[in-house]
């Protein structure tokens, strides 16, 4: 796969009310704003790297920003604004508040030939961290103009390729990528899900020291 062939798209959000106006991009898991950590994997994968943001603010790290096309109408319209404003034809699209983005999983998902490349995990479809090309934007935007803003509803009229459980479990054993931070709570969780998986880590580093 030859990353200048796509493009990464990630979904800043809104006025991140849930954590108390707290940009969710900022918060720092394992001594990394989760920003950072997805721009490590991002940018090996895909060029260039933009957010896209319905705010007036500055972005949260150095990158580009492009403004929602459609404010005020969720996840979709920050979808469809992804893959309008995207220079190739397909885009990786990925929410802000996904600390453990898995790049072996991406690329993997990126060398697949579809319209639409979805992981379906146990919970339902993940439109949220997916790869879609410049076909999806009609039957998008026809969507978001009639008011169905579910983004989980895949586009209608063009190649889909879903992602499975066995994949996902091949790629992501320990089932840290669909991990996000919404809520206070959620964010508790994933400082604890990091601390649990580096913890052996260091033990052996301490156990390597000795005394």
């Amino acid at each position: 796969m030859d990353r200048r062939s796509l493009a990464a798209a990630i979904l800043t959000g809104g006025r991140a009310s849930r954590m108390g106006g707290t940009r969710k991009a900022t918060l720092t898991i394992g001594g990394h704003r989760i920003i950072d950590r997805q721009l490590d994997v991002l940018r090996r994968l895909a060029e260039p790297v933009f957010a896209v943001s319905s705010l007036a603010a500055p972005a949260d790290a150095d990158i580009p920003i492009a403004r929602d096309r459609y404010p005020d109408h969720g996840a979709l319209g920050g979808i469809f604004t992804a893959i309008a404003e995207s220079p190739h034809d397909r885009t990786l699209v990925v929410a802000c508040d996904m600390p453990f983005l898995n790049a072996p999983l991406l690329a993997y998902m990126a060398g697949l030939d579809a319209d639409v490349v979805i992981p379906r995990s146990a919970r339902g479809l993940e439109p949220l961290c997916a790869v879609y090309s410049k076909a999806c934007l009609d039957p998008i935007r026809s969507r978001l103009e009639r008011g169905a803003l579910e983004a989980a509803v895949l586009p209608e009229s063009v190649q889909v390729a879903e992602v499975g459980l066995e994949v996902l479990a091949a790629y992501d054993p320990d089932g840290l990528l669909f991990i996000n931070v919404n809520t206070p709570h959620d964010y508790e969780r994933a400082t604890e899900v990091f601390e649990r998986l580096a913890k052996p880590l260091r033990d052996r580093i301490m156990d390597e020291l000795g005394p």
